[in-house]
Formats: structure tokens, sequence, C-alpha cells
């Protein structure tokens, strides 16, 4: 049992979906990261999402890019962002985090020397958006072999045939991605959505949460309501790139989570 599969048992018994968020590790700089991380927990976050910065991120838009591209200018590495994990443990030793991002970064540092630093700091899984399941002994099965939950993406092309090839190796639960494109882009829309996380949910006994496209309570809690949970990452860094203050970040987290509750 990792930290996320404890707070999806405690989220089932309170009869309540999940709340995740995700911010960029050192965007705009690792203080108020540290600072943003903090404070998460206490705005109603289930479960955080820490992007690690990486210079070619194929899989988002600009909102994400350019925060990867904050970060790095401002020498956030890979082994700054597991500081940050080491140093937001000596306060919350409950709350779940996932590294998510690209796997030079990993395979640049070391697959093997990468999972131990991760575990020590107090990491829980990885979502590595560029490694198909074709290549789970790269990282996959070490991660789950070390106790990492490796959390895999299905998306509204993933059809009947592809699935159970995505969802192998597959742990913690499954993000589905509401539209096909890049991060920050197009709108979820519950009514698409629900039929989709339901279709899945047939092959699987792993937790759905959905990402992509929320940005207001309203969304948060209509995607919440037909899966188990969702995911808010684009809106929220938008709102630091325009300098919004900690308190400012954390109180829109907050209506975020209240909306996603009540789904």
């Amino acid at each position: 049992m990792t930290r996320i599969d404890d707070t999806f048992a405690r989220l089932r018994a309170e009869n309540r979906k999940a709340f995740v968020t995700y911010i960029m590790a050192g965007d705009p700089d690792a203080g108020k990261t540290a600072e943003i991380l903090a404070g998460l927990p206490g705005a109603g976050v289930d479960i955080i999402e820490l992007g690690l910065p990486f210079t070619d991120p194929m899989a988002d838009g600009p909102t994400i890019q350019l925060a990867g591209q904050r970060a790095l200018e401002g020498g956030m590495t890979l082994k700054g962002t597991l500081d940050l994990v080491r140093d937001f443990r000596t306060a919350d030793d409950a709350t779940p985090i996932v590294l998510m991002g690209y796997y030079n970064p990993i395979y640049s540092h070391g697959v093997d020397r990468f999972l131990e630093d991760a575990k020590a700091a107090g990491v829980d899984g990885l979502i590595v958006v560029d490694l198909p399941p074709e290549e789970d002994v790269e990282l996959c099965i070490p991660a789950q072999a070390a106790g990492l939950n490796f959390i895999r993406l299905a998306t509204p092309t993933s059809d009947d045939k592809r699935l159970p090839k995505v969802l192998q190796n597959t742990s913690g639960f499954v993000y589905y991605v509401s539209i096909t494109g890049i991060t920050g882009s197009g709108a979820a829309d519950a009514a698409k959505v629900g039929p989709e996380v339901a279709r899945i949910k047939q092959s699987t006994d792993l937790p759905i949460i959905v990402g992509f496209g929320i940005k207001t309570p309203e969304a948060a809690e209509g995607i919440a309501a037909v899966a188990d949970g969702c995911v808010v990452g684009s809106a929220i860094v938008d709102r630091i790139a325009k300098g919004h203050s900690a308190e400012d970040v954390l109180t829109y987290v907050a209506s975020l989570a209240d909306g996603a509750h009540r789904g």
C-alpha cells in the first residue's frame, strides 16, 4: 500500500471524490514552489503532481512549456525537485506526491539511482508521458519493484484494442486525458467523459482521475461527478505565471477542491 492507495481508500470511506493538482517544480523559483506545495493539502488537495522541468515537453501546451522554461532558467534540476519533496515531507507525511514529466532527465540521472533517490525523498508515484507500455522494462517495472506507483495516461484514442496494453502494469490510478490535444487546450466535457470513464472501468478496478481542460469549480464538480476525481494543472500554473501570490493561488485551488469534492 502506497500513500496513493491509502488516500483513495480514505476517500472511498468518506464517499468523496479526489482532487489532484499539478504545479511545476521551480516555477518561478524554488521558494515559491515550496510555499505553494506546503499550502496545497490545507487547500483541499488530495494528491499533488509535481512537474519535472524539461527542455522539450512535447505533450504540453504553452502554459506548462513556459513554466518549465522559467524553472530551468531559475536553476531547477531533478535533484532540486527531489529536495522540494524532501522538504515537504518534514511537515507532511500523508499527502501523496507524484512526479510528472519525461524520461530524459530520469535516464540522465540513472534509473536505479533515480528510483532510490525518489523513494528516499518521499515520492509516491510517477507519470512519465513519453514511455509507452512497450517500454515498461525501462522504468515502469523497476519503479513498481521499488515501491512507487507507475501511473499511465489513457486518452480518447485508447480504443478497446489498445486499452489492455495501457492498463498493464499501471498502478495507483489511471489518468484519463479528457481531450485530444496538449495540456491547457480545450475544455473537458462531462457528457463525453462519463461514458469513456465507464468504458475504462470495465477493464480495471483502479480509480479513474480525469485531467486536461478543467478551469473552474463548476467544471471540477462536473468531471468529478462522472469519475473518481479530477486534475487541474494549467489553470493553476497560469496564475503562478501571472505573478499571483501563493495565498491567491491557494485560494483559487481551494475553490476548485470544493467543486471536485462536491462531485
